[in-house]
């Protein structure tokens, strides 16, 4: 008599072991690729730590602080380009060894990236019951492995101090009407001027207490530091501000700008000013008029990462290390990948899920970490060229057309943005 066939052992989804070991797996992956991405931006060595530091030393003896120079083989003359008020919070940071100031700014961006993707992901576990902590940590390994964060550590950038004073303010303290909403966008603004889009947004959005708040902080600010530093003061905003050749040369890859994208069709001619006030001012029409309706529904976080991308396209030098709008930017989208779960939505959910992918992929590999630009100038010829020298402007009109808005009814009895996640989510 045959035997009878065995039945394999049922699989079950309840196997606890199994996905500990799977998550296991995948983090220690994620952990071990961040030294390779790492590497080839080590040659920076905190290279624009080191020029605050100089800048702060030559200041502390005497000299007027905007005549600090520093040659720079790309560059060709390199200077303290920031508002006075951000010389007098770095003033300090020069009486110390510059291995300790090294270790503090990387140290703090580090936890700053950890403090705004709790921020940013901790309302997608709550909505789709996904596993806490396993989540938490393999976003905050992704986010640091894209290439804007990795630009800001290597060089040793303040730019995640600016993204959390902006998400403070715009995830928290305006959308629940706090008596200090404002104060972080304010601050922002005074510390390196690039916020300001988001005092812009504020009156789009009719916020006009927050907005006039973050004004009067920005304000404060600065004529704070303008009674400390008067000479210095004028100076900057009378001629330093307008002389963007102090910032950098336009056409370098580096500058993911709408500005730069022209720069490099005209080098070595400037591009025309009027045309490209044109482009900045139909961009930004459009991408505030976005970031309001999504304010209006509800959706902060989908307004104010496209401010976030209207202000990178629009200012005159964007350097790959002050585009972080992408990271939010992919949240959104796995979100509402993740929330298309009717049999009628299953090609929008791949869309989304392929976006944000691709824009995953797109944003860790970067613009200029693994590619060699060179020093000199650098001209669009070809539809390659167009597309390789300009994949975050691209990017980011892209985005600015198709990232999802989610209504007021969509997002009723779920997790908003502004409310801090429980304790009871599945780890």
């Amino acid at each position: 008599m045959p035997a009878e066939p065995v039945a394999p052992p049922a699989v079950t989804e309840d196997d606890p072991g199994g996905r500990t070991v799977r998550r296991l797996v995948a983090v220690v992956a994620l952990g071990a690729v961040l030294p390779a991405l790492y590497l080839p931006g080590l040659v920076h060595n905190f290279f624009d730590l080191k020029i605050y530091m100089s800048a702060m030393d030559w200041w502390r003896v005497g000299h007027p602080l905007y005549d600090y120079v520093q040659p720079d083989r790309v560059q060709g003359e390199l200077y303290f380009t920031y508002p006075p008020f951000s010389a007098l919070l770095l003033w300090p940071f020069g009486l110390l060894r510059l291995g300790a100031t090294v270790a503090i700014f990387t140290a703090l961006t580090v936890l700053a990236v950890v403090l705004t993707t709790r921020w940013l992901v901790a309302p997608v576990i709550a909505r789709h019951d996904l596993p806490r902590t396993f989540t938490l940590i393999a976003a905050v390994l992704l986010v640091l492995a894209v290439e804007s964060i990795r630009e800001t550590i290597t060089f040793g950038q303040i730019n995640m101090l600016l993204v959390v004073l902006i998400l403070a303010d715009l995830l928290f303290a305006v959308p629940q009407a706090r008596r200090w909403a404002g104060v972080g966008v304010g601050l922002a603004t005074a510390l390196k001027l690039f916020p300001g889009i988001f005092i812009v947004y504020l009156l789009a959005t009719r916020r006009w207490r927050a907005a006039a708040v973050a004004s009067a902080t920005a304000a404060v600010a600065t004529l704070l530091a303008a009674a400390i530093a008067p000479r210095d003061s004028w100076r900057f905003w009378t001629h330093e501000l307008w002389t963007t050749e102090r910032v950098g040369r336009t056409d370098i890859v580096g500058n993911q700008s709408l500005f730069g994208l022209l720069s490099r069709f005209t080098e070595p001619a400037k591009p025309d000013r009027l045309l490209w006030l044109l482009v900045v001012a139909v961009v930004a029409v459009y991408g505030l008029w976005r970031a309001a309706r999504a304010a209006r529904a509800g959706d902060q976080l989908t307004g104010l990462t496209l401010t976030g991308l209207v202000g990178s396209l629009a200012s005159p030098i964007t350097w790959t290390h002050h585009i972080y709008w992408f990271v939010p930017a992919v949240v959104l989208l796995a979100d509402a990948a993740l929330s298309a779960d009717r049999p009628d939505e299953v090609r929008r959910r791949r869309w989304l899920a392929a976006l944000a992918l691709g824009i995953t992929a797109v944003t860790i590999y970067g613009v200029v970490t693994f590619q060699a630009w060179g020093a000199g100038p650098v001209r669009t010829h070809d539809p390659v060229d167009f597309v390789v020298q300009n994949t975050y402007v691209l990017l980011s009109l892209l985005l600015l057309a198709v990232l999802p808005v989610r209504s007021r009814l969509g997002a009723e009895n779920r997790t908003n943005w502004t409310d801090l996640p429980s304790s009871h989510h599945r780890r």
